[in-house]
């Protein structure tokens, strides 16, 4: 398949398998599965951004920056199928099991959703309304087009490392065998690269700052990284459940730190 082709591809498979928007048939491939994961910062970027200006057009309503901060969190649950946040779930109830990989990996594929996976999610979810709310609340609505795009993009970033090759797959089967070694390795560090760039523009933009925004993105990548290397060591490699765990860390660190006064 030519790239251009091939770019196309991906980029439609990023969008089917991250959001809920429609995209007609893909084939899902591993020659897809890779540009889909390149692509994934960017569909990140253009959820934060629509939700961004939904929270700016609730805020032209007069509602709530509270209301509105739930609805923030709530419309990006919505907007993922919950998909994240059952990986999140998923992956706390793996590593809290304390079992051999096998184990843990049968207690994440189970149906069912244990005590550390119900605790994931409820600190996750409680994190991020209470800073959107606040971060609503410090600046002018429409600066939230931009930090929630920041935050969103940044949140997919560690789903490219993730997918590096030479990380294998925890599972034969699955999102992380499909995805599992597609990047290269370097794709990454320019995803990071241009993402604490861009916070700096946006931190300028904005009342946040330039260094936190700075902060906000590389405290998110580290917390993401370091989830992801124990995920490493606990199951023998990563998983579409780590995948998931790793946007909704990233995620909560940079809106907690983009939110702090």
């Amino acid at each position: 398949m030519r790239f251009p082709a091939r770019l196309t591809a991906g980029a439609r498979l990023s969008v089917g398998l991250l959001t809920v928007v429609p995209v007609g048939a893909v084939r899902a491939e591993r020659e897809q599965a890779g540009a889909a994961i390149l692509c994934a910062p960017l569909v990140g970027a253009g959820l934060g951004a629509g939700v961004g200006l939904v929270a700016w057009g609730l805020g032209e309503l007069g509602t709530s920056t509270l209301i509105t901060g739930i609805g923030v969190v709530a419309l990006f649950a919505a907007l993922t199928r919950g998909l994240h946040l059952d990986g999140l779930a998923d992956t706390a109830d793996g590593l809290g099991s304390r079992k051999h990989p096998d184990g843990a990996l049968a207690v994440m594929k189970a149906s069912d959703i244990g005590p550390f996976g119900v605790l994931s999610i409820l600190f996750a979810v409680l994190l991020q309304c209470v800073a959107a709310a606040t971060l609503l609340a410090r600046g002018p609505d429409h600066h939230a087009v931009a930090l929630l795009a920041l935050a969103a993009a940044t949140a997919r970033i560690p789903v490219v490392w993730a997918c590096r090759a030479g990380l294998p797959a925890a599972r034969p089967e699955g999102l992380g065998a499909l995805v599992g070694g597609t990047v290269p390795g370097a794709a990454a560090a320019v995803w990071a690269g241009t993402a604490l760039w861009v916070a700096a523009l946006i931190g300028l933009w904005t009342d946040v700052g330039a260094a936190r925004a700075v902060i906000a993105v590389g405290l998110a990548l580290l917390a993401a990284a370091a989830l992801l290397e124990h995920c490493r060591r606990r199951f023998g490699g990563m998983t579409g459940d780590v995948l998931g765990a790793l946007v909704e860390t990233a995620m909560t660190v940079a809106l907690v730190v983009l939110s702090t006064t």
